[in-house]
């Protein structure tokens, strides 16, 4: 069996078994047909109680691990670099802290949450691109000014948490990356800008592949370099905000999963970007289930894990970093 084939069947299998194992996995637990005749019949409150606690839950974690995943692999083919990640360069602090600025200074529209992430995700996009160029994108030169412009976002965000106003309690809520307490509001939100952003994600791969040549070759087969990277740009911010606005500060899923899905499946997009969100929405569930399984009633947000897991690699990315993209 072709080896594509054979790792999308197979993600797409374990996705499957984790996401019922999350379902009827935790304090209450339930069998898998209990869990579906529930569903349908509505007479089990075992089962209603999963629906309005626990499923929104997952579904959240799916869509942040896809939108996550995805903005990893459109960043990259943009900057020209494995190590861009919405996380590590920034994008999502920007995000959150531009969230909690607009909500402090106008609570009464919350409801724009993420349309102020996304401004802020693009301001921290545009600082790291603008900040890195000199003569050329240089991968350790975006990840050092990544760094710098996501410890300055994260400061500047932190700095509101001693504020106590109810908004920026709401806003805290908001951006940590703990998934409890997530209601079907919150699904409805994610469901719509994230199918937004995926979809669009496919629609660019074309583009995405003809960044992968030098930018004087792309141009030769009639791509208009500035313009797709600025909307493949957008799109990658999008994603990364509402990421961000819905399930917190993730970083590291952009980094890990692409690289892991160019071994498994290649690095032709239209077969990396669906499989990269196949791939990031079994990670962020898997992290989530694990932490709130392993030392229940205790949990440990999934930012934990993927931090864990990601800051070695990442230092195992910097190391190899002058064989990727041609660099």
């Amino acid at each position: 069996m072709n080896k594509k084939v054979l790792s999308m069947a197979v993600v797409i299998v374990l996705l499957i078994v984790v996401t019922i194992v999350s379902a009827t996995t935790g304090s209450i637990k339930v069998g898998s047909l209990d869990l579906i005749q529930g569903l349908f019949t509505g007479t089990n409150k075992s089962v209603q109680i999963i629906k309005d606690l626990r499923l929104p839950r997952i579904i959240v974690s799916l869509f942040v691990g896809a939108a996550l995943a995805v903005a990893g692999v459109l960043l990259q083919a943009v900057m020209h670099s494995s190590l861009a990640d919405s996380g590590v360069i920034g994008i999502s602090s920007g995000a959150g802290f531009i969230s909690i600025l607009f909500v402090t200074l106008f609570p009464k529209l919350f409801f724009w949450l993420p349309v102020f992430a996304f401004l802020g995700g693009a301001l921290a996009c545009f600082l790291v691109y603008a900040l890195s160029w000199k003569a050329g994108l240089s991968p350790i030169r975006i990840i050092l000014v990544g760094i710098a412009v996501n410890a300055t976002f994260t400061g500047l965000g932190q700095s509101f948490n001693y504020r106590g106003s109810y908004a920026v309690t709401q806003v805290n809520q908001a951006t940590t990356s703990i998934f409890t307490m997530k209601t079907w509001t919150d699904v409805e939100v994610i469901v719509t800008y994230g199918t937004i952003g995926l979809i669009l994600s496919l629609f660019l791969s074309s583009w995405c592949n003809l960044l992968s040549l030098q930018d004087k070759s792309a141009q030769n087969l009639g791509l208009h370099v500035a313009r797709a990277r600025l909307i493949i740009s957008i799109v990658a911010v999008l994603l990364s905000a509402i990421a961000t606005a819905i399930g917190g500060l993730i970083a590291f899923v952009g980094l890990l999963v692409p690289h892991i899905a160019r071994l498994l499946v290649g690095s032709d997009h239209k077969i990396l970007i669906p499989f990269s969100a196949l791939a990031g929405a079994l990670l962020i569930l898997s992290a989530d289930t694990l932490g709130r399984t392993v030392l229940a009633p205790t949990e440990i947000p999934a930012s934990i894990i993927m931090t864990v897991i990601g800051g070695p690699f990442l230092i195992f990315l910097i190391r190899k970093s002058d064989r990727m993209y041609g660099n």
